[in-house]
């Protein structure tokens, strides 16, 4: 092979130097660099030719193309510099702050569709001068049961109905405690109305292992069923409208005698709704007050089952996992 003479060498060079100048982006700049100095590049082959060259020629040879791979390479790491500026202005252009524009309003939080029912429901017994009241969702076995007139071997007792602690406790399977820790150590006449949250093994569309209640209850020496139903029958006006109706079936409450099961008619039909009753006159012994003297009513409904009703929400596990998605459109 003859030898590799400064004008093929200045020839690369200048090639490389219009090709490097001209690249538009890092990646066509590496595929630039191996098309000049890779394996199988132009300047790589001219070194490949030099083995054939006498020694004398070859090093003279070799030095000016060695020039050369120094050139193109010094050229190569100035193009590659100038086009990371070039990427970084375009990026710090693109995403700079108007510092006049007007801020981005953040999402507005709003109360869940339970909490909605709930203060809508204690402002109601509110104005029938009833007071708010709240207890531990922690409860003694007394509280929750004893006090109540549950027997000993009463289902609700099981451990498929309640979640049982270690240490004797439970969680409360409704809000009837906080009536016996109101009732105890008042003097009648008083009225009073809880909300919270319960705890029993049960899950389905209707049903939640957690869910809502709210309770009320009224003791004085001159309080009758009548009372109750005319309470309840105001409270269902509230919720679902002046159309709607209540109807009472006989059934039976350890805590309340007489007991009654109310229905709330709703659409084309009847809806369960809540239990209610007379406070049971060992209910309201257990809690020092004489039953000869004083009687009481109470009564008790899902607040879960109201919000599904109000809002039209078909699977009451809806309220409960999360998804702002559901949550937002009420």
């Amino acid at each position: 092979m003859a030898p590799a003479p400064a004008p093929q060498l200045s020839a690369i060079l200048r090639e490389a130097e219009a090709a490097l100048a001209s690249a538009s982006s890092v990646q066509a700049l590496a595929e630039l660099r191996a098309r000049f100095l890779g394996k199988q590049g132009s300047l790589t082959r001219v070194l490949r030719g030099l083995r054939e060259l006498t020694a004398t020629e070859r090093a003279a040879a070799g030095q000016a193309a060695n020039r050369v791979r120094d050139r193109i390479e010094a050229l190569a790491r100035e193009r590659r510099s100038a086009l990371q500026a070039e990427g970084q202005s375009r990026a710090l252009s693109q995403q700079r702050l108007d510092v006049t524009l007007p801020g981005a309003a953040a999402p507005r939080g709003h109360l869940h569709p339970v909490s909605q029912v709930e203060r809508d429901m204690c402002s109601f017994f509110q104005t029938l001068g009833y007071s708010i009241e709240d207890g531990p969702e922690v409860e003694t076995d007394w509280n929750n049961f004893g006090a109540l007139n549950f027997p000993e071997d009463h289902p609700a007792r099981d451990l498929q109905d309640t979640f049982f602690l270690e240490d004797g406790h439970l969680l409360r399977t409704h809000t009837s405690p906080v009536q016996i820790r109101a009732m105890c150590g008042r003097e009648p006449p008083f009225r009073f109305i809880v909300t919270g949250r319960v705890f029993r093994h049960d899950l389905d569309p209707t049903h939640y292992p957690m869910f809502h209640q709210i309770e009320g209850f009224c003791v004085g020496p001159d309080v009758s069923f009548g009372d109750l139903k005319g309470t309840l029958h105001a409270f269902a006006r509230h919720l679902f409208g002046a159309e709607a109706k209540l109807r009472f079936r006989a059934h039976y409450f350890p805590f309340t005698e007489p007991s009654a099961e109310m229905d709330v008619s709703w659409e084309d039909g009847w809806l369960e709704w809540g239990g209610c009753g007379m406070i049971h006159p060992n209910v309201l012994r257990n809690c020092g007050l004489d039953p000869e003297a004083q009687q009481g009513f109470a009564f008790g409904m899902a607040l879960d089952r109201a919000a599904m009703i109000r809002f039209g929400i078909p699977n009451i596990q809806l309220l409960f996992e999360g998804d702002l998605r559901v949550v937002e459109q009420f």
